[in-house]
C-alpha cells in the first residue's frame, strides 16, 4: 500500500506549546506513595522521593505536571499538606474510597517537581470548598511574605515564592460523580467569580475553567456554551478530558477513536469561537487538554474492588499494564494534538507514574518503562518546533466512529533551530506494509533521514519488571533520501519516527 504525504514551508499550523507534552500526578492509588515518594527505598532522596523514578521523569522531559487532582481535588483541603508531618491529618478520600496520610503536600510536591524538571500546575477546590480556600491557596504558592498565608509559608521553610503560573478551577464539574457537582450555571458562576478574584491578586496567571469530562456527556457540548459565556473574559483555557478503550478488541476500531477526539476539539474549538463572537472579544481561549489516556485494562475490576474495600492507604489502583497495541493508540492521540496544536496549547497524559501511567514502580525495587512511554518520550523529545500541515493521500477504512479512516496517522514538525523536521507515523493497516512518499517543499535540501520504529508482532505485548525492553524503539534502515524528499516502508501497526536534517 502507497501513501504520498506532502509538507510545504509556507504551510504551518502553530508554534507548539512545549506544554503539549505535560503530565499528571493525582492523589489516587499509588501514584504519589510508592510511586514518586517512598521513604526508605534504595534510592530514595533525603526527602523520600524516589531518585529513579525522578530520573525516568526528566528523560520525559515533561515541562507541567497538574496536581493534586483530579476527583481527588474535589475535596481536598490544601492546608492538610502543609506543616510539620507528624501532625498532619489523615483524611478520608471520598473520590477513591481510600485513606489520605498527607505525608506529600505542597512543599513535597514542590521539591520533587524541582527534582524533575517540570513546573506545577495546581488546581483548587471547587467542589467541597470555594473562592475563598482558592485564593488562600494562591496566596500561600506565590506571594512574596507578609501577609497571613504567605507568611506561613516562609516558617514552614520555604522563603520564596514558587510563582505558579497555571491554574485549573476544579476538575470535571460537569460530573455526577465529582463531590460538589454543580450545574453549568452554577459552576459558571462560582468559576469566574473565583478567577475574579485571582486575577485581582494576579492578573497575569493562566487560568483554566473545567469543560466536558467527556465528548458522550449528556450535557456536552452546551456545557462548554454555558460556562464560557459566564467566564471567557477571566480564562485563558477550557479544560477537556478523554479516556480510550478497546473492550471490543478491535484494534481497526480502537485505533479510529483518535477521530472522536479529533471532533471533540473542532467542537468545543467552534463553542470558543462563538462565544467570543457573541461577546464581541479580542480575547483567545484555548483548549488544555488535561487528562488523556488509554484507560480500561483494569478498569471494571478497580470498580468492583473499590466498593468492596475500607479505605486503604495507597492501594493498588487503576494499575492497566499497557501493551503494544496502546503503543499505536497514544502515538495517534499525539498527532491529534500536534494537528490541532493552534487550539490545544496544554495537554497532561494521565497520570504518570502506576496509575494509569508510563512508569511503573515496585515499592521497595524496581522501576520501569511502560511501552506507551516511548511514543510520549520521542514526541516530547523531537515534536517541538512548528507544526506543519501536511497533505496526505492514502486509502482508509470505515468504522463506528468515522467513515473514512486514514491507515496512515501522520503528524509533521518543523524545529528551525536544530534544522529538522520530524515526522510521527503510525501504521493502522494490520497487514500491509505502507509505502510512504515524504515530499518536503521549499525547506531546502536534505542531510540525512533517522527511521525510528517500534514494532512488535504481538498487540498483546507488555513491558514488565522481568523484561523491561520487551517493547521499545528501534533504530531501522527502511528510510531512505530521494531528491528533496524520503522514502520510508513502514511495516502494519507500527509506530514510527522519521526525522530528517536539512
Amino acid at each position: 500500500m502507497e501513501a504520498r504525504v506532502t509538507a510545504h514551508a509556507r504551510y504551518t499550523i502553530a508554534d507548539i506549546d512545549k506544554r503539549l507534552y505535560g503530565s499528571f500526578l493525582e492523589h489516587l492509588g499509588r501514584a504519589v506513595y510508592t510511586g514518586i515518594y517512598e521513604p526508605g527505598h534504595p534510592t530514595a532522596l533525603p526527602n523520600g522521593m524516589r531518585k529513579d523514578v525522578i530520573d525516568l521523569v526528566r528523560e520525559l522531559d515533561t515541562p507541567v505536571c497538574r496536581y493534586p487532582g483530579g476527583n481527588f481535588v474535589s475535596a481536598y483541603n490544601w492546608e492538610d499538606g502543609i506543616g510539620a508531618k507528624e501532625s498532619r491529618p489523615t483524611r478520608l478520600d471520598l473520590a477513591w474510597r481510600t485513606s489520605e496520610s498527607n505525608q506529600v503536600g505542597i512543599h513535597e510536591f514542590a521539591e520533587w517537581a524541582e527534582a524533575a524538571g517540570t513546573d506545577m500546575m495546581l488546581a483548587v477546590n471547587l467542589g467541597s470548598r470555594g473562592l475563598d480556600s482558592a485564593r488562600n491557596f494562591v496566596e500561600y504558592v506565590n506571594h512574596p511574605g507578609g501577609s497571613q498565608w504567605s507568611d506561613l509559608r516562609r516558617q514552614n521553610g520555604r522563603a520564596d515564592p514558587w510563582n505558579v503560573k497555571l491554574w485549573c478551577l476544579g476538575n470535571e464539574m460537569d460530573g455526577p460523580w465529582q463531590v460538589g457537582h454543580k450545574s453549568a450555571a452554577e459552576y459558571g458562576h462560582l468559576a469566574n467569580e473565583t478567577a475574579k478574584a485571582i486575577r485581582a491578586f494576579d492578573d497575569k496567571l493562566e487560568l483554566i475553567v473545567c469543560g466536558s469530562s467527556h465528548s458522550d456527556m449528556a450535557t456536552y457540548p452546551q456545557w462548554e456554551a454555558t460556562v464560557l459565556d459566564a467566564t471567557y473574559d477571566q480564562v485563558d483555557y477550557i479544560s477537556l478530558h478523554m479516556y480510550f478503550e478497546n473492550y471490543e478488541n478491535k484494534t481497526s476500531e480502537f485505533l479510529a477513536l483518535p477521530e472522536k477526539l479529533d471532533r471533540y476539539i473542532g467542537t468545543v474549538s467552534g463553542v470558543i469561537d462563538f462565544v467570543k463572537g457573541s461577546k464581541r472579544s479580542k480575547r483567545d481561549v484555548k483548549i488544555s487538554f488535561d487528562e488523556w489516556n488509554v484507560w480500561y485494562h483494569e478498569r471494571k475490576n478497580d470498580a468492583k474492588r473499590m466498593r468492596e474495600w475500607d479505605w486503604p492507604h495507597a492501594p493498588v489502583l487503576l494499575e492497566d499494564i499497557y501493551n503494544f497495541e496502546d503503543v499505536l493508540q497514544v502515538g495517534c492521540i499525539i498527532n491529534t494534538f500536534i494537528r490541532r496544536s493552534d487550539v490545544v496549547r496544554v495537554a497532561c497524559i494521565a497520570q504518570l507514574v502506576n496509575v494509569i501511567a508510563p512508569i511503573m514502580t515496585e515499592p521497595g525495587g524496581s522501576s520501569w518503562r511502560q511501552t506507551i512511554y516511548h511514543p510520549f518520550h520521542l514526541a516530547s523529545r523531537y515534536g517541538r518546533g512548528t507544526a506543519l500541515h501536511l497533505d496526505v493521500d492514502c486509502a482508509s477504512y470505515a468504522s463506528n466512529v468515522a467513515d473514512a479512516v486514514s491507515y496512515l496517522d501522520i503528524a509533521g514538525v518543523h524545529d528551525g533551530d536544530a534544522g529538522t523536521i520530524t515526522f510521527f507515523a503510525v501504521n493502522r493497516h494490520g497487514s500491509e506494509r505502507l509505502s510512504i512518499k515524504l515530499a518536503m517543499e521549499r525547506f531546502g535540501s536534505i542531510k540525512t533521514v533517522e527511521h525510528i520504529l517500534i514494532k512488535h508482532d504481538d498487540l498483546e505485548a507488555r513491558n514488565t519488571k522481568d523484561n523491561p525492553h520487551n517493547v521499545a524503539p528501534r533504530k531501522s534502515d527502511d528510510a531512505v533520501v530521494e531528491g528533496n524528499g524520503v522514502s520510508v516502508s513502514v511495516p502494519p501497526y507500527s509506530y514510527s519516527v522519521i526525522r530528517v536534517r536539512l
